[in-house]
């Protein structure tokens, strides 16, 4: 028995040994590719897994630097959602209809050059991207340091090696390898201002950084690094402050994921993009863990990403996001979303004519068949019911058809817009650390379940965004199952004005008519949180059936000066079934009170006493 044992055992060993052994190993060293040149290494990188099949491969690149320039045979047309059309796009590493390959750079140095997309994944299946970092010499969106600010004048202080530019009268011209963009000073959140602490002050964001006659700035060189502006100015930023100089535009990802499944990105610092940070549309399974949008720490910058931090658009299977960083970008940290597509009109009984309603959303595909979908009247966000996709045919990048296998309600209109409710992912979203960014933190749209643990929360808007949208960005959809829990929402927290941020948790739909009957998002808990804010609004929530918001920890902060327009710590308005209980509440804290709008009082379990009660003014008549 024990020789059979042990020639078992050996058998196992030989197994996994041969097992191992399958997956081949290609040295990049090995084809010419060498670090530390400062060459291109685009076409040498691409035609190494061009000549790959679907065998799985390991591409190691040895501890380096690699340096990547546009080549024009990977030059490709994509219409990347969020994203200006600017086509084609330029692509770094490229991997289309592949299967099965790890890209592991062992922590080297990925430098880019010009208006180009580090890595693109198009139809293809079992991808892994692992330790190395993206960034630019020369970024995309400039940066400097306020060293003189007052009612007339702003001096500020810009690395000319980073950020090369000329200085014309009425403009800066910031240029690098074939690109060059302009740049004035101009109000709301185009210019953002960071302390030293990597912080966007209070009450700046979209009230602006600088206000005043903005127009009539004139501009000068002083010495070989400093930007002189005068002018009429009724707001500055703070001396020994960071200015962003936003001049470009979105028009490639940092890493585009395209139709592709079961994806993992690990170890992975993004410095810096020309767009999206990571973008994955119409993908299926996706895990990126310690995957960080920050700003160079050796090179003292402030900025890391020139819009959002993790982007899902049309994605289904899981999404895992753990122990991901985000600050320093210019939008959001994570967003998670469908598109609506309004209905232009009903060509038959089962065929409707539809268009892509934003100008950053043309060209999708936006159904297969088979799918499930939803159709939704814009006014009231209601569903009047779901159908099976037969066919979806392009006309243009704007307009396109859907065949349903079954005939289609009558009521269908201009007045509806239609969700695709197949690709809707899971998302689950642990142990991050979302920094100040220039918007908000996550922005989660999907009906599946979510659930958001254990990260700590410093935006300058809002920390949780739950919107949906069929009138004007067109992100779907209604959530059902949310989970927010045992996370650290710190004071900066909502603490600038941005669109859609009425608290540091903000559910708010876009809803022309809302129904309180019949709530667009349902069952969101929020539990075991800490809150230290140093303004009123905590949560805002609109259209919501099954809400709670219980043993939480609210204290208040005095770090700020309180600014927002809204003086409630909870403001509902048009929900149901709501529970506010067992929350431990600073004595010192804003406000206390609650307000409803459109509902009853009797839709809210309300066991902390601390907090006082009163229906919004333009409605207490009619309910009581």
């Amino acid at each position: 028995m024990r020789t059979l044992f042990a020639s078992f055992i050996i058998t196992l060993f030989l197994m996994s040994c041969n097992s191992s052994s399958e997956i081949k190993i290609i040295n990049v060293n090995d084809f010419g590719i060498q670090p530390n040149t400062k060459e291109s290494i685009t076409s040498k990188i691409n035609k190494i897994i061009e000549g790959l099949d679907n065998e799985p491969v390991t591409i190691v690149f040895p501890k380096g630097r690699y340096d990547f320039y546009p080549d024009s045979t990977y030059f490709k047309p994509y219409f990347e959602t969020n994203t200006y059309d600017i086509n084609p796009k330029r692509l770094a590493i490229f991997i289309q209809n592949k299967k099965n390959i790890t890209i592991d750079a062992n922590h080297s140095d990925f430098v880019y050059h010009g208006h180009i997309q580090p890595f693109t994944i198009d139809n293809s299946e079992n991808i892994e991207i692992k330790n190395l970092t993206i960034d630019w010499d020369q970024p995309l969106t400039a940066e400097a340091k306020v060293l003189e600010a007052d009612s007339e004048h702003l001096l500020v202080e810009i690395d000319t090696v980073q950020f090369p530019h000329k200085v014309l009268k009425d403009k800066v011209v910031f240029s690098a390898d074939d690109w060059k963009a302009n740049w004035r000073l101009s109000g709301g959140s185009w210019l953002i201002e960071y302390d030293k602490n990597h912080i966007i002050p209070a009450f700046t964001g979209d009230h602006g950084t600088v206000n005043g006659k903005l127009k009539e700035v004139v501009y000068s060189k002083v010495g070989t690094n400093k930007l002189l502006m005068k002018g009429e100015f009724t707001k500055t930023p703070a001396v020994g402050n960071y200015l962003i100089m936003r001049h470009s535009d979105r028009d490639h990802a940092g890493i585009f994921l395209f139709h592709s499944k079961n994806l993992k990105l690990e170890n992975i610092d993004v410095y810096h993009t020309s767009g999206l940070g990571i973008l994955s549309q119409y993908c299926e399974n996706i895990t990126m863990k310690k995957v960080n949008m920050i700003p160079n720490p050796k090179k003292n910058r402030y900025l890391s990403g020139h819009d959002d931090g993790l982007h899902f658009m049309g994605c289904k299977g899981d999404i895992i996001v753990d122990n991901c960083d985000a600050q320093g970008l210019m939008d959001d940290a994570i967003n998670i979303h469908g598109t609506y597509v309004p209905v232009l009109e009903r060509v038959n009984d089962t065929v409707l004519k539809c268009s892509y309603a934003h100008d950053m959303s043309l060209g999708l595909i936006w159904a297969k068949e088979n799918d499930k979908v939803s159709f939704v009247n814009k006014k009231n966000m209601i569903s009047l019911g779901t159908s099976v996709v037969k066919s979806f045919t392009q006309i243009d990048e704007k307009t396109f058809t859907v065949e349903f296998k079954n005939k289609i309600p009558e009521e269908l209109s201009k007045d509806f817009s239609l969700e695709n409710m197949s690709w809707t992912p899971t998302a689950t979203i642990t142990n991050c650390f979302i920094g100040s960014n220039r918007a908000r933190g996550y922005l989660i749209s999907t009906p599946k379940k979510v659930v958001i643990e254990n990260n700590i929360f410093e935006t300058s808007g809002s920390a949780i965004l739950i919107a949906g949208d069929a009138n004007y960005w067109y992100e779907s959809g209604a959530v059902t199952d949310i989970t927010i829990r045992n996370n650290e929402f710190k004071y900066p927290c909502n603490s600038s004005a941005y669109q859609f941020c009425k608290a540091i948790i903000s559910i708010y739909p876009e809803i022309p008519e809302a129904d309180a009957n019949q709530p667009y998002h349902n069952n969101i808990t929020i539990e075991n949180n800490s809150f230290n804010p140093s303004d009123y609004p905590i949560l805002f929530a609109k259209s919501v059936d099954g809400l709670q918001f219980n043993n939480n920890k609210i204290t208040r902060s005095y770090a700020y000066t309180p600014w927002h327009s809204q003086k409630q710590n909870f403001f509902l308005d048009a929900c149901k079934n709501v529970e506010i209980s067992g929350n431990t509440v600073d004595k010192n804290l804003l406000g206390k009170n609650i307000i409803l709008k459109n509902m009853s009082s009797k839709e809210l379990d309300l066991k902390n006493k601390e907090f006082s009660l009163e229906l919004f003014k333009e409605v207490k008549n009619n309910l009581k």
